[in-house]
């Protein structure tokens, strides 16, 4: 068996591991999925109508995408939760010692988290059906705007693998990011309109990856009409090519060094 087939066997059982434990402890999808659900439900009859948005899109459809992005990349700090929960218990320990390779398992602890981000998305689509989120794409661009937001999330993941991996406690990792990514999901065009940012903070919104994959997802679901102008930044023309920059980028840098991370912790 080649070293690639290896490792994608071994991944494949490390990713079944980490979803039989969500079967076996089902408050984990059920946590992960009530609170994307309390913002949506919050935002939409609470603030949707103190926010101003130009004629030509509900406020449903402009709160959507950006929820479904916030809930991504917040679902992504469990990468790193449960990896340092897995270095704690002695968990990694155990795999050291088995004839296995080593990137599976953080490869099977991403692609596991990816899962569970597929199915907040689902049960958040579901419920802006009911508030009043429509689709107003075709099929491939709907499929292509989910695929963006997953694309990114795993990309995030990686990064908090490799958070997992130095901090090795979960409540600190789960401290310190949110430490970065509650700014980032929030200075960006998540839950208002750019155009109500001060100067500043408005440029950061315009190129940070987060305004990008919001802004994405409502082109590809359609729920960004043609007659609401979009801000002039070339981040938010082309945000599904910016958005795949960083992703990539993101993946380049931070796979070696969560792997490396691992390689290093599993030798002491």
């Amino acid at each position: 068996m080649s070293a690639l087939s290896h490792t994608l066997s071994d991944s494949l059982v490390i990713t079944r591991r980490n979803l039989i434990k969500v079967k076996r402890v089902p408050d984990l999808i059920v946590f992960a999925t009530l609170s994307p659900i309390m913002f949506v439900l919050l935002f939409r009859y609470v603030f949707g109508g103190a926010i101003n948005l130009p004629d030509g899109i509900t406020y449903a459809e402009f709160l959507l995408p950006g929820i479904f992005a916030q809930t991504v990349v917040f679902g992504s700090t469990t990468t790193g939760a449960s990896i340092a929960e897995d270095l704690q218990k002695g968990l990694i320990d155990r795999f050291r010692s088995l004839p296995m390779s080593r990137s599976a398992v953080l490869i099977g602890r991403t692609v596991a988290d990816l899962g569970l981000n597929a199915i907040s998305i689902l049960v958040m689509a579901l419920t802006g059906l009911l508030v009043g989120w429509r689709i107003n794409s075709s099929v491939p661009e709907a499929i292509g705007g989910f695929l963006i937001l997953l694309v990114f999330a795993f990309a995030v993941s990686w990064m908090m693998a490799l958070v997992g991996l130095l901090v090795r406690t979960p409540e600190v990792v789960n401290n310190a990011s949110f430490i970065v990514i509650f700014p980032l999901t929030f200075v960006a065009n998540t839950f208002v309109p750019l155009e109500s940012f001060p100067s500043v903070l408005r440029t950061f919104a315009e190129w940070n990856p987060v305004s990008t994959v919001v802004q994405a997802a409502r082109d590809l679901f359609g729920n960004q009409p043609d007659s609401v102008p979009v801000a002039d930044a070339w981040s938010l023309q082309n945000p599904v090519l910016y958005t795949a920059i960083w992703a990539v980028a993101i993946l380049a840098v931070f796979v070696p060094l969560a792997v490396r991370a691992y390689l290093r912790t599993a030798t002491r």
